[in-house]
């Protein structure tokens, strides 16, 4: 039974201490300035003046603080009182203007308007609009502190997993090495026995070019030497202009002796051994066939029955033929090669197969090839994996590393225009909605928060350049949600974006809220 008149005792001594007599638009932290039983000295120190000329609709301070409730002074504050709600303070020229600016309407008690007193209303909505933000606070939190959790275990195991790839890295290194040794071991027989199978594979073609070259001179000598004696002469070579030396269309005697190494005759060692290597290029077996003309000559017109001699059945039985058809005939192309020709010549220009002991040693050293090859891009995979982890560990993921969930996760927003991609700790970009390039936006650089909650904006720079203007960057600004999204993206100057990221990581544990504070 003590217990309700002490409450009620408490309840009417705090509503006596609200009560406290002070002028109009002065608040209740200030009210021991206004002592009317003494001068009022200027909040600013500027004067001191008699109490009643405070609030006397005449400015006496610099500072304005002598006319609290009315608006004399230029940069004067009305102080509005607002009970169950938020007490603020108005510029003392919105006093009295017949406009309504504090909800319990005390700055128009002199304009004639009748305000109706809002500040109960007002107070309920915010109560309950803090009451839902303090809801999602503790369920953002909640999912925090797993978060945290996660973060810590996934934290000891990427750390022991760096802990085993350095040391397992040391034992493939060496193992690296030890088939490498083996590798170049196996590589400097294989060389030398490929060396020598190519070395004697050219010099079987050489040999055989040889061959061939020996048989066509052979061949040509017996197409030269006319009457068959074993001599090519003077003469015989004189019969081929093709031979000519100074391309006067005719070979000369003197010409044709020159060619026969300034012999009147060769037989056929002499041939083969001089001569042939001089006409070579020029022999007609080895130039150019010539064409056809293209028309008949006047002999073989001449040639042709008089056209008395044809009947009208001869004409009946059979088609003169035109000038075009003749012409066609008498256009005969050169000859090519057969193709069983050119399939020879392929074949003698592959090289033949290794012999099996080549082919052995070829085998070996492919084989530790492939070993060292497999073991060197396991160790550059664990080199990658040891520097994705040192990476990942040496970022900034908050005191508990509740922000870690984030790295490696990328979160859109569309708008009309554009596709906006945030890849936490990584980067941001920007990509047309309906087709183009993506622009970078920034890459990550640092946590840039007030010193008092530093984790609350990131900085995303180097981006993009701007055409004559700086290289994209973005600001991102983090709040607490229950949800992980990207709510927003601006460009408050050029090239510099604004974007707005709600995450449970930026959430902190909530205070109770007391809703007599309001």
């Amino acid at each position: 039974m003590l217990l309700l008149p002490l409450a009620l005792l408490l309840l009417f001594g705090l509503a006596a201490s609200v009560e406290v007599k002070r002028p109009r638009g002065v608040s209740l932290t200030n009210h021991h300035f206004y002592d009317e039983s003494k001068p009022f000295t200027c909040l600013d120190g500027s004067a001191t003046i008699a109490f009643d000329r405070v609030n006397d609709d005449y400015c006496d301070c610099k500072d304005g603080s002598d006319e609290p409730g009315t608006s004399a002074c230029p940069n004067g504050r009305f102080h509005c009182s607002n009970a169950g709600y938020r007490p603020q303070y108005i510029p003392s020229s919105r006093i009295n203007d017949g406009i309504c600016d504090c909800c319990d309407a005390t700055d128009e008690y002199n304009s004639g308007i009748v305000c109706e007193n809002t500040c109960k209303e007002m107070g309920r909505k915010e109560r309950e609009a803090l009451k839902q933000k303090a809801e999602v606070a503790r369920e953002g939190f909640e999912i925090k502190k797993a978060l945290m959790e996660e973060a810590s275990k996934r934290k000891e195991e990427k750390q022991k997993k760096l802990i085993e790839l350095q040391e397992s890295k040391k034992s493939v290194e060496e193992q690296v090495e030890t088939l490498r040794a083996q590798k170049e071991a196996a590589e400097k027989p294989e060389k030398e026995a490929k060396e020598i199978h190519q070395k004697a594979w050219e010099e079987q073609k050489a040999a055989e070019r040889v061959a061939r070259d020996q048989a066509k001179a052979e061949e040509a000598f017996l197409e030269l030497d006319d009457d068959g004696d074993g001599i090519v002469s003077v003469a015989e070579l004189q019969t081929h202009p093709e031979l000519d030396v100074d391309d006067d269309g005719i070979l000369s005697e003197t010409e044709a002796q020159t060619l026969l190494g300034n012999s009147l005759q060769v037989d056929m060692g002499s041939f083969q051994n001089m001569v042939w290597a001089a006409i070579r290029e020029k022999y007609k077996a080895e130039g150019p066939v010539e064409e056809e003309p293209d028309n008949q000559s006047d002999a073989q017109l001449d040639q042709l029955p008089p056209e008395e001699d044809y009947d009208e059945d001869d004409e009946d039985d059979e088609e003169e033929p035109d000038e075009e058809s003749i012409d066609e005939e008498m256009k005969v192309p050169p000859p090519k090669p057969s193709s069983d020709v050119k399939e020879a010549e392929e074949e003698l220009e592959k090289m033949p197969p290794y012999d099996e002991t080549t082919q052995a040693l070829i085998d070996a050293a492919q084989k530790a090839r492939e070993q060292f090859e497999e073991v060197e891009k396991s160790l550059k995979e664990m080199e990658d994996s040891i520097r994705s982890l040192e990476k990942e560990i040496s970022f900034d993921f908050g005191p508990h590393g509740e922000f870690s969930y984030l790295y490696g996760q990328c979160y859109e927003l569309t708008t009309n225009e554009y596709i906006y991609r945030l890849c936490p700790f990584n980067r941001v970009s920007q990509k047309p909605k309906h087709g183009g390039s993506e622009t970078s936006l920034g890459t990550w650089g640092s946590w840039t928060g007030p010193e008092d909650n530093k984790l609350s904006v990131m900085k995303y720079e180097h981006g993009t350049g701007c055409w004559q203007g700086p290289n994209r960057s973005t600001t991102v600004k983090l709040a607490c949600g229950k949800e992980t999204v990207v709510t927003s993206t601006t460009e408050p100057s050029r090239c510099e974006y604004l974007m707005e990221f709600v995450t449970p990581a930026a959430c902190h544990e909530p205070k109770d809220l007391n809703h007599d504070e309001l």
